[in-house]
């Protein structure tokens, strides 16, 4: 059995190629080939648009009775692709090209109508220059005419070439790119100015803040010592009404004149240690008596009796005995025992 892709094939010794019988096919035999539509076209029948590339099972003959320069031409039937009807176009080797017989219509093309036209007017150029010697002279003046004009715009374009070309590209570019760089840097050193400047006004601000805060805490603290200053003063221990002291206190004496707390005398004389510098506090009475405070609870003491002289109208002051309260001192230092010795009593009356 032979291969199927060789191409040599085996002749027999005896063999004869007159004796082969030849088939007798006609001469406008059709073919099925497969081909792409050569242009744009649409059917007549149905208007559906055939575009250029689509492809089709075409039947091809040969077109009786008509050869341009010994080439035969051939003739293409293909059917719509929407209604099938039956489209035919066989091709044009003097224009290389394609031309529609019957099915449908070639779609608008510019550029082959321009070139059909420019051909329309060389013949019949030609045919105007062959029968008149006088049209013949002004096309061509007219041509040098249009010869002379097209060589001054070369001139101007030359000339314009040879300034283009004088121009240093390359040191444009560099110039350019220099500037570019300027601009930027200019733009840099601008925000970071702003951007110190931003700060710098944030500082001071920020400082104005901070010293309007600390002269105002200064002006409160000066205001609130003043105050307290005023408010307090070192008397006032020793003038001072409370509220819970007016029972022990006592009526105020007749005539308006004040005695001074226990408690306050207790602060005061108490204070002091109450002991030697207690014994020294002597008071003079005026001569009005006040009667003795009530106290809560006298400690248990000798009786001291306290001999304090109390000016008369015609009278001489009396020396208070010193020795009567260091016995009272030496016994309770506090300052309530004081005040209980140092009694308001008047010997005379």
């Amino acid at each position: 059995m032979s291969e199927r892709k060789v191409l040599n094939k085996y002749y027999p010794p005896d063999f004869d190629p007159s004796k082969i019988p030849k088939l007798k096919l006609p001469k406008d035999r059709q073919y099925v080939v497969r081909l792409m539509a050569p242009f744009n076209m649409r059917c007549k029948t149905c208007g559906e648009y055939i575009y250029k590339g689509k492809k089709f099972n075409a039947r091809k003959e040969t077109v009786q009775n008509e050869l341009y320069m010994g080439l035969p031409i051939f003739r293409f039937y293909i059917k719509c692709t929407r209604c099938l009807a039956e489209i035919t176009f066989k091709t044009d080797p003097e224009n290389t090209d394609y031309a529609m017989e019957h099915g449908a219509t070639r779609n608008f093309q510019a550029e082959k109508l321009l070139e059909e036209e420019e051909k329309k007017l060389q013949r019949d150029r030609e045919e105007e220059e062959l029968n008149n010697p006088m049209k013949v002279l002004e096309n061509r003046t007219r041509d040098s005419k249009l010869e002379m004009e097209v060589l001054e715009n070369l001139q101007e374009l030359k000339e314009l070439n040879q300034r283009q070309a004088q121009v240093d590209f390359e040191g444009m570019l560099c110039r350019h790119k220099h500037l570019e760089e300027q601009e930027r840097r200019r733009q840099e050193e601008e925000d970071e100015r702003e951007t110190r400047d931003m700060l710098e006004r944030a500082l001071v601000k920020r400082l104005r803040d901070s010293d309007s805060d600390s002269d105002q805490e200064r002006e409160d603290g000066r205001e609130g010592n003043a105050q307290k200053c005023t408010s307090e003063k070192p008397t006032d221990i020793l003038t001072t009404d409370r509220p819970t002291d007016a029972k022990a206190s006592g009526p105020p004496p007749p005539g308006g004149v004040k005695r001074p707390r226990v408690e306050t005398w207790e602060r005061s004389v108490g204070g002091l240690g109450g002991g030697a510098l207690g014994s020294l506090v002597v008071r003079k009475k005026p001569g009005i008596s006040a009667p003795k405070p009530e106290l809560a609870a006298p400690p248990p003491a000798r009786p001291v009796q306290s001999e304090v002289s109390v000016p008369k109208a015609t009278s001489s002051s009396v020396t208070a005995q010193a020795s009567s309260s260091q016995p009272i001192a030496a016994q309770n230092g506090s300052s309530l025992s004081l005040l209980g010795a140092y009694s308001d009593s008047d010997d005379s009356e």
